[in-house]
This record gives C-alpha cells, sequence and structure tokens, in this order.
C-alpha cells in the first residue's frame, strides 16, 4: 500500500549553502592535500610544494568562513538551523534512538537520531581541522590569523620579516626556528588525525545517506536542493 505523502519545507538556504561549499571545500582540501603529503611521489618540486600550500590554505580560508557560519547559525536560526534540532542533546534522544533501531519511526522531518550523530562527528572533526590548519598555515608559509606571531617569533631583525619566507633561512634564528616546530608538532598531529578520521566518516555519511533514502523514501538527497522533503500526511516534527 503506497503512502500519500506531502512536500515539507526543511531545509533553508543557509544549511543548503553550507552544506554545499562545505562538499566542495573539502574535496578540494583532501585532494590537495593528499598531493602535498605525496610531494616526493609525485615529482613536486618546492616551489610547487608552496604554490599548493597557498592553493590549501587559500580553500581552508572559504572553508573555515563557511564553518564559522554554520556554528553561528546554529544558536540565533530557525527551526532545523538551530542546534537542538541537529545535535544529539535533545530532550528524548536516548528514547528517540532506542525507537530508531527498533524501526518503530520510518520517517523524520529533520535527522534521524543516527544522522545526528554523524552530525556530531563531522563537526566536531572539522573543527579540529579549521583550528589545527590556521596555525599550520602560521608555521608554515606565515599566512594569517598566526603568521605574522610566528613570523616575529623567528625574526632575527623583528623590523624585516618581510623578507621571512617558506623554506628560507633568511633573518631566521635557528632556535626560535625550532621551537616554533615543536609548538606546531601536536597541531600537525590533530590535522593528520582529524582528516583520517574525515576520510573514514564521509564514506560512511554517504551510504547512511543511501540507506536513509531507501528506508524513509523522503528525497533526502533532493532536499539539500530544494529545502523540501517528501513526508506523510500525518507526519508530525
Amino acid at each position: 500500500m503506497s503512502i500519500e505523502r506531502k512536500q515539507v519545507f526543511v531545509w533553508s538556504r543557509n544549511i543548503r549553502l553550507f552544506h554545499w561549499v562545505n562538499v566542495i571545500a573539502i574535496t578540494l582540501l583532501i585532494f590537495i592535500g593528499l598531493v602535498i603529503l605525496n610531494g616526493k611521489l609525485f615529482g613536486v618540486s618546492t616551489d610547487g610544494k608552496i604554490l599548493l600550500k597557498t592553493i590549501h590554505v587559500i580553500v581552508g580560508y572559504v572553508f573555515a568562513i563557511n564553518l564559522l557560519f554554520r556554528l553561528i547559525i546554529g544558536f540565533i536560526g530557525n527551526t532545523h538551523e538551530r542546534w537542538s534540532k541537529v545535535l544529539p542533546f535533545g530532550k528524548g534522544f536516548l528514547k528517540a534512538l532506542a525507537d530508531f533501531k527498533q524501526h518503530k519511526k520510518s520517517t523524520y522531518k529533520g535527522h534521524n537520531p543516527v544522522g545526528k550523530l554523524m552530525v556530531l562527528a563531522l563537526l566536531s572533526l572539522m573543527s579540529i581541522q579549521m583550528i589545527s590548519g590556521l596555525v599550520i598555515a602560521g608555521t608554515d608559509i606565515y599566512y594569517p590569523p598566526f603568521g605574522n606571531y610566528f613570523s616575529q617569533s623567528i625574526a632575527i631583525d623583528k623590523q624585516n620579516i618581510d623578507v621571512i619566507k617558506p623554506y628560507s633561512k633568511i633573518n631566521v634564528d635557528e632556535a626560535a626556528y625550532k621551537a616554533m616546530r615543536e609548538i606546531r608538532k601536536p597541531f600537525i598531529t590533530a590535522h593528520v588525525y582529524a582528516f583520517y578520521g574525515l576520510f573514514f566518516l564521509i564514506p560512511l555519511h554517504i551510504l547512511g545517506v543511501i540507506v536513509a533514502e531507501r528506508r524513509e523514501k523522503s528525497a533526502l538527497v533532493s532536499a539539500m536542493i530544494t529545502g523540501y522533503k517528501h513526508l506523510p500526511n500525518d507526519k508530525e516534527d
């Protein structure tokens, strides 16, 4: 027996914009990052590596601004933009998760309980990538927001930091440079492991969307384009 369905607006323009900018930015960052990590294998020169890191950082700025935009509207946005609707911390979440596992509920206006757990995991890893990436950009190619601070910290002549360039020892104090590299080590580690985490979770997320679409039949994919899901007529939020 077919279920009569209606179009219900769920995902705002803000959410859809964030989602697709995020998809494009992360795809580019992963691709460029893999080339940088395997620079020797691909025969990338020093200048080529600096260029790739520069592009990586510029795309990273887009990623960071987009993520900050999403974090902010989670507090001030409407309905399904808000964290209370998106993250697995709301009242009754554990019961909703148990019902989901027992197939007591077939469709959801927003994210299903497992989807909320996935959103939390993805946002956590993306936040780690953003913070660690900005620090690395400052210690590696001396880009904002921390580049000027680290350039000052390693400069012999503090009045002439403009001559400090990536992979150059001009005006660089060796001891201070080594100390800076020690500071950045945990951020490198966090960046790499968060990358591996995203590399694992993103395919899992896509698989989850496919499974949920087959289960709910609510047009999950097209909803992230149009904003509308197809829900049963008696569907309540």
